[in-house]
């Protein structure tokens, strides 16, 4: 059911459950530069966790008994020890999620990335905003469709989403303007016939993920004058059942300096908790996995819970 709210209502109050997954921004610095990036993400950035940071990483994982690592960035695999933390977190029998942008298999010094990420089990979720190359290019940069498409077959020829293989290989859908994307099952038939047909490339789930109004996105709206009409939408769309299922209930953010934050949202707003651990070394006292520690929420969750829902897994509903 969809709710409509009036402009001057918060969004509701959120609590979070029981961990389960541990998401880390390794940094800013990427080979791409994408018109919807949340984060401003970019060549030119040069924020990377501290080695210190990424040896703490583990011994989270192990104390608070997490069942996923969630690697983002940028491009995680820039970081120079993105390799060693993969290792050490699947010897410890923890999920490792790769949120990779394709292009970077092929990036120099990067030749071997595909064939390291199926040795290791890693499930990679990768972004392809659209199955046609016009569209590709003109959010994500000339020439990014092609060498994605090759990034594609490559993980394929190792053995991603192929019948009987255990290696799962996501597909990332976000619009590429200011509008809610469309119900995620349909759209994944039409990305698995198109890239099958045009291809020959197979993958295992479609993600459908709202572009959410804050940093590189929110200013490229504002200077349309796109960005109050846009939060409308989000606001109005809202659905109250969407709530159990966001991400930031069994989720937490460590950005690249330690902080803590409900969701990767929230860190690159600088949004706090507003109780609990704040910084990654934290966790190692934590006793009860942070249930019912209470989620800072603002205009921006709209995001999350409008129409079909978005998360970082893809469609709730």
């Amino acid at each position: 059911m969809t709710s409509t709210l009036p402009e001057t209502l918060p969004f509701p109050s959120v609590h979070r459950t029981r961990l389960t997954t541990l998401q880390v921004n390794l940094g800013y610095r990427c080979n791409q530069t994408c018109s919807h990036c949340h984060v401003n993400a970019g060549p030119w950035r040069k924020e990377m966790m501290a080695r210190e940071l990424i040896e703490l990483i583990p011994e989270v994982l192990a104390r608070l008994d997490l069942h996923c690592l969630d690697l983002t960035g940028g491009a995680p695999e820039l970081h120079p020890q993105f390799r060693e933390l993969v290792s050490a977190a699947r010897d410890l029998g923890v999920n490792v999620i790769d949120r990779c942008n394709l292009t970077i298999l092929s990036e120099p010094g990067h030749e071997d990335l595909a064939e390291f990420l199926a040795a290791m089990g890693v499930r990679v979720v990768a972004s392809l905003p659209c199955y046609e190359q016009e569209r590709v290019d003109l959010q994500r940069g000339q020439g990014v469709y092609e060498r994605s498409i090759a990034g594609l077959k490559k993980l394929n020829r190792l053995g991603y989403a192929q019948p009987g293989s255990p290696l799962q290989l996501d597909l990332v859908y976000n619009p590429s303007g200011p509008s809610l994307p469309p119900a995620q099952e349909p759209l994944e038939v039409q990305y698995r016939e198109a890239l099958a047909s045009s291809h020959g490339i197979a993958f295992s789930h479609l993600l459908t993920i709202t572009n959410m109004p804050i940093q590189r996105f929110a200013r490229d709206l504002q200077h349309q004058g796109q960005l109050e009409p846009y939060q409308r939408v989000l606001r109005e769309a809202h659905r109250p059942d969407n709530l159990n299922a966001v991400m930031c209930r069994s989720l937490i953010s460590v950005s690249w300096t330690g902080a803590l934050y409900d969701c990767d949202f929230n860190q690159q707003l600088n949004l706090a908790s507003g109780s609990g651990p704040r910084q990654l070394a934290d966790l190692l006292r934590v006793v009860d996995g942070l249930i019912d520690q209470p989620i800072a929420v603002a205009d921006h969750c709209f995001g999350c819970t409008a129409g079909n829902g978005s998360s970082c897994g893809g469609s709730l509903s």
